[in-house]
């Protein structure tokens, strides 16, 4: 792996992120059950081109935890601190499942910051989600811990659900890693105010180049869902990655990497 180098973002909550690079700030944000660990093929694939950085969103990994239950918009003010701490106007903007979600959030209400966005294996909103589907992402997340169970206890079975059905041993136990170092009481805070989400019903008036990514495989966020964020946002793109389930950065890095590099080239400032 390139070498990297970890900071902390303050003030308060403070920000974990890894980075490697120089030129145009590029920001990798996990999935709901990630930290930074799950971006560093892609660090090292993007750092000879830009400045690479993937973070710990707020109760994750090395990042801080916080008082009080999550208001998901927090998460794109994080993402708007951590573009001032490398004094950045603007950057691109790569975000998987939950990053994803924040990544339509930051969107939303710092438009004029964004250089590209990339959504990776996401969707518009629970609300939009059946109440079948709903309620088993729920219980299997969300009850087993509430009844005493950690993180590390749920990893595989949820992960088994994700992961595209020739997904490599090493890509699954990346993941079953990623849930295992969960914070228990921030994951709970993430899933409540992820349900909890409305469905986005703005996202025509997306002005950045973007770039839609899904694994074909991908049974949580599957290809309709893709091709439906395509159709409601102007100029949009559609990358499918054969043969790759929900975590298709890990499941096919050098696959996703070069499809996600390729389209950041061509709409660099450079």
């Amino acid at each position: 792996m390139i070498a990297t180098q970890v900071d902390k973002v303050g003030p308060g909550p403070r920000i974990a992120v890894e980075h490697a690079g120089t030129g145009e700030l590029v920001v990798f944000m996990h999935g709901i059950g990630g930290n930074r660990r799950n971006w560093y093929d892609q660090i090292d694939a993007f750092a000879p081109y830009f400045h690479a950085v993937a973070w710990d969103a707020r109760g994750y990994g090395d990042s801080d935890d916080y008082e009080g239950p999550l208001d998901f918009r927090s998460y794109a003010d994080d993402l708007a601190r951590v573009l001032d701490y490398f004094n950045a106007d603007r950057a691109h903007v790569v975000g998987l499942s939950m990053g994803g979600r924040i990544a339509m959030d930051f969107a939303s209400r710092y438009g004029s910051r964004l250089l590209t966005l990339t959504l990776c294996d996401t969707h518009k909103g629970f609300a939009g989600f059946s109440e079948e589907k709903k309620k088993a992402f729920i219980a299997s997340r969300k009850e087993p811990l509430l009844a005493g169970k950690e993180p590390k206890d749920i990893a595989e079975p949820v992960a088994r659900t994700l992961v595209g059905p020739n997904a490599t041993e090493e890509a699954f136990r990346s993941l079953v890693d990623s849930m295992s170092r969960l914070h228990k009481e921030s994951y709970i805070k993430s899933i409540e105010a992820s349900v909890m989400l409305d469905v986005r019903n703005d996202l025509g008036s997306i002005k950045a180049p973007t770039l839609v990514v899904v694994g074909s495989e991908d049974k949580l966020t599957n290809v309709d869902m893709a091709r439906e964020l395509v159709g409601d946002i102007p100029g949009a793109e559609l990358t499918v990655i054969d043969d790759a389930g929900h975590l298709s950065n890990i499941e096919k890095p050098a696959e996703f990497s070069a499809a996600v590099l390729g389209f950041l080239k061509r709409h660099s400032r450079r």
